[in-house]
């Protein structure tokens, strides 16, 4: 009788034990990837312990956050799908680590991919490291074929969601790729990668809706936000981009089924030393016969920028493409507003647009800038008849002949 007492209160210690264990790890619904029941451990791959916390926290029917402490922790590769049961939430504090070697992925075009969630928060003031740094020297991809397109983290249809107080950074390719997202929120995020690392556009955006982009800090070796097609509702705002090739709607038209571009707004923004300030590109001689309308730049401060302000619908980088072919794309109810600071070329405004395809309603106002070297600032626009007030002359559309990149115009 005694033996039988002892076994059973033995039998209840364990299970209280084994209960408090859980109600420990899973705390306020909370999953930490360093836990005894995931095992992960800074130094040591986590692409497992991840996995199994991202399984477990994404059936849950109550809110839950998987943790990943402050730490260096390297990783393969991962990819959170859901939909999940509830709202879900990441907390990276602590650094992951891509592998240097791109071919060692499953997909190696993406590194860490997040797919058709909903009410999802990735936080925590931590670090996606992408370490891209071999991968630049091949990226040139317009000549290597085998230039690494690794992107450091996709989002692909995500839904009513918050990215904040993240970094990416070194990424061998893209840094953010968002793809088909709704209601998306980037908030102070960080994106770091050097001026010459090729390839590495900071947030691109494409095909959706609702998204806004708000006091982040960008610089890196392309683009430092590109809008592709399919972008509607777009808001960026309290944006510093630099080192980088500036803000750009596009490039558009150079695939087949590409979508309409509407309603972007980009407001409050300083840009520094770019290869371009503000810009809106399309392909000559493409397939896509879309339309780019309602993009509006308001409030920029432009610091020692080449090609402050573009609109170019004869991009055509490498020379591939015919220029003697217009742009298919139709530009209208565009505007530069409440631009100011200082230009490295000569050329500050350039406005060319398609000769089979004129843009409309091109607004220009408040308009000062003034070149940081020696010289003088001029301005080109062909194919259009923009609404001009409060801008010097020389920005005025100064001449409706195209100006020649070694003499101060935009680049390829």
């Amino acid at each position: 009788m005694g033996l039988k007492l002892v076994m059973n209160l033995l039998s209840i210690l364990m299970i209280l034990s084994s209960a408090s264990a859980k109600r420990e790890l899973l705390s306020d619904g909370e999953f930490d990837v360093t836990s005894a029941k995931y095992g992960g451990k800074a130094g040591s791959d986590i692409s497992q312990a991840l996995t199994n916390a991202w399984k477990d926290a994404c059936a849950s029917t109550s809110p839950s956050k998987i943790i990943i402490p402050k730490g260096t922790y390297p990783l393969k590769e991962a990819e959170f799908s859901g939909p999940c049961k509830a709202p879900i939430e990441m907390q990276l504090q602590g650094t992951l680590q891509a592998p240097e070697d791109s071919t060692q992925l499953t997909k190696p075009d993406t590194w860490i991919g997040f797919l058709y969630i909903n009410d999802f928060t990735l936080s925590g003031g931590g670090v996606f490291d992408g370490q891209g740094a071999k991968a630049w020297k091949a990226n040139d991809c317009q000549k290597n074929p085998k230039c690494s397109s690794t992107i450091n983290v996709r989002f692909h249809q995500i839904k009513k969601s918050l990215v904040k107080d993240i970094t990416s950074l070194n990424s061998k390719n893209f840094h953010f790729n968002i793809i088909g997202a709704e209601q998306l929120t980037f908030d102070h995020v960080t994106v770091t990668a050097p001026g010459d690392s090729l390839n590495t556009d900071g947030i691109h955006i494409g095909r959706s809706n609702g998204v806004n982009i708000t006091n982040c800090v960008i610089g890196t070796g392309d683009d430092c936000i590109s809008i592709g097609d399919g972008t509607k509702q777009l808001s960026i705002e309290k944006v510093t981009c630099g080192p980088g090739h500036g803000i750009s709607v596009g490039s558009l038209g150079k695939y087949d089924n590409e979508e309409p571009v509407a309603g972007i707004f980009v407001k409050n923004c300083t840009i520094s030393k770019t290869q371009n300030g503000v810009r809106v590109k399309t392909w000559p001689n493409g397939p896509s016969a879309i339309t780019a309308s309602d993009i509006h730049f308001e409030d920029i401060i432009m610091d020692d920028v080449q090609n402050p302000i573009v609109l170019d619908q004869e991009y055509c980088p490498y020379d591939q493409c015919d220029k003697s072919v217009s742009s298919k794309i139709k530009i209208s109810n565009v505007s530069f507003k409440n631009i100011r600071g200082t230009s490295a070329t000569a050329l500050g405004v350039k406005v060319a647009c398609s000769k089979s395809n004129p843009c409309d309603q091109v607004v220009m106002s408040d308009i000062d800038l003034k070149l940081s070297g020696a010289g003088e600032l001029t301005s080109q626009c062909t194919n259009a008849k923009p609404t001009i007030t409060n801008v010097a002359k020389p920005l005025a559309c100064a001449t409706d002949q195209p100006v020649d990149p070694a003499k101060g115009g935009a680049p390829k």
